[in-house]
Parts: C-alpha cells; structure tokens; sequence
C-alpha cells in the first residue's frame, strides 16, 4: 500500500501507538487518550453522523468513557494492524436509567506519525436483558437524533431520576411532551429512549409508575383497603387499564391481592 505525500506513512509504530491507545482506553485515561490524537485528527462519528476535531474531542471522549464501577468496555477481538491502519472491536457497557446497556462499536484508526490520525467509528446499540441488536434502521434514527451511547444512558437516568423525585406520573393528564420537556430533552428523543432503548411505550411506562407507587401505598395502608381509589391517587385514570397493568405485573387481581395483604395483617396482629 502506498499512500501520497500528504496523507499517513505506515512506520513499526503503528502497532505500538494503537496498543498504547487501547491501554488508555481499558484505564480510563482521559489524558493518556488524548496525548495519542494528532493536531489533525479527524474523528468520523458515524453513529451521530458527526465528523470531530481536535478541539472537540475531549469533552467527546470524557463522556464516551466508561467511569463507574458497573461500567466497563470490553474488547471482542484481538487488534488487527493493516499497514498503517488498525482495526478494534469491543463492547461499551453503561449504566441507564432501567439497568445498563450496551453498544457494540468498531473502529478503524489509522496512524501517521506515531500518533492517532484518522478515527472510523461505527456503534450499535445492544438492547437491555439480552434482546436483540438495534435493526439497521434504527441506527440512523438516532443519529439524525443527536445521540450518542453515552447520551442515551444520561437520558434514560435523567428520567428515571425525574420520576423519582417529582412524582410526574401522579396527573393522570401527564403526557410525552411535558414529559419531555421538563427532562431537558426533545419529545423524538425521549420517545427514541423509550421505544428503542427501554422496550417500551410511554404509557406503558407511566403506568408501571403508577403501579409502583400504589403498591407502596398498599404496604402502608390498613384495612379496609380501596384499591380502586389508591389506583386514582396513583394517576391511573382507567379502571381497566389500572387492572389489565396490575395483573400483568403481579399476576392476580387487585381483589386477590388486597386479600392476601388483609389476611397478613390480621396474622401479624394476632397474639
């Protein structure tokens, strides 16, 4: 292979340069990283259709990089070295809102004077509990939507946190775009989370908030209990769909339900 005068040179230490930048990586090297990137580097982020330079690339890698401890990224391959150009697999596992998630990428990184000049990128994202890879389609969905691996873990732990703390999912008129926009975020975006990330609808995940926070009322309450008029308190402004989000959840009824609390609470009050 043999390259123009402006372009890379293959020399003996492009293998030496990506092992070094590898090492970085594995340690979380934030500077160690960026100490390997050329003054021209070019990174091609084609999860987010985005093209970075220098200047742009250490809030870029500081976000990207695996910090805590349930955190990790794991490489799936040996490092392939093609003349002047290396080829890395591995998998990026980051804490989201509902668990950790995880993207496979692959990177072709191609060296000019012992350091890191041209950076390929290319992610998919890996569904939680072990469903299946992102389609094809879904990749440039969220590239057209900004979002980077690392983004979508910070989303989906913003609007866990958002449900947590302000209790939104208390109005039974609570919709996506309010949603949304008190979480900082667009409403393609969070739908994005939802849908592709999460696995699931956005009343589906309301309601398991609502049923969340009834069963915790049910624990605290005494009887008689009124199930339905917790399920009201709790947002559920359906009857049916409180019952039909409760089965799914519990596999009995409110009624079968509410009986085993009465029944272990008469126990626990008997001498």
């Amino acid at each position: 292979m043999h390259a123009d005068d402006d372009g890379p040179q293959q020399t003996p230490a492009t293998a030496e340069t990506v092992m070094r930048y590898h090492l970085c990586w594995k340690h979380r090297d934030l500077d160690g990283v960026m100490a390997l990137y050329h003054p021209d580097i070019q990174y091609n982020d084609f999860f987010q259709n985005r093209v970075l330079g220098l200047d742009e690339l250490r809030e870029y890698v500081r976000v990207s990089m695996p910090r805590e401890s349930d955190e990790a990224l794991e490489h799936c391959d040996r490092i392939r070295i093609d003349g002047n150009t290396a080829f890395i697999q591995y998998e990026v596992t980051l804490r989201g809102g509902n668990g950790l998630v995880s993207f496979r990428s692959s990177e072709a990184i191609t060296v000019k004077d012992a350091k890191i000049w041209r950076v390929n990128e290319y992610a998919s994202l890996v569904r939680e509990q072990g469903s299946s890879t992102s389609t094809p389609s879904q990749r440039p969905a969220a590239s057209r939507l900004g979002l980077s691996p690392r983004q979508l873990s910070f989303m989906a732990e913003d609007l866990q946190q958002y449900f947590q703390r302000q209790q939104p999912y208390l109005d039974p008129e609570l919709d996506l775009q309010r949603v949304a926009k008190e979480c900082g975020y667009s409403r393609n975006q969070i739908s994005y989370l939802l849908n592709q990330v999460l696995g699931q609808s956005f009343y589906r995940y309301v309601n398991q908030a609502r049923l969340q926070h009834l069963l915790q009322s049910l624990d605290n309450a005494t009887p008689p209990l009124r199930i339905d008029e917790l399920a009201f308190a709790a947002g559920f402004n359906s009857i049916s769909a409180f019952y039909s989000c409760f089965r799914q959840h519990t596999g009995q009824s409110p009624k079968a339900y509410a009986k085993q609390i009465s029944l272990r609470t008469r126990a626990q009050d008997s001498p």
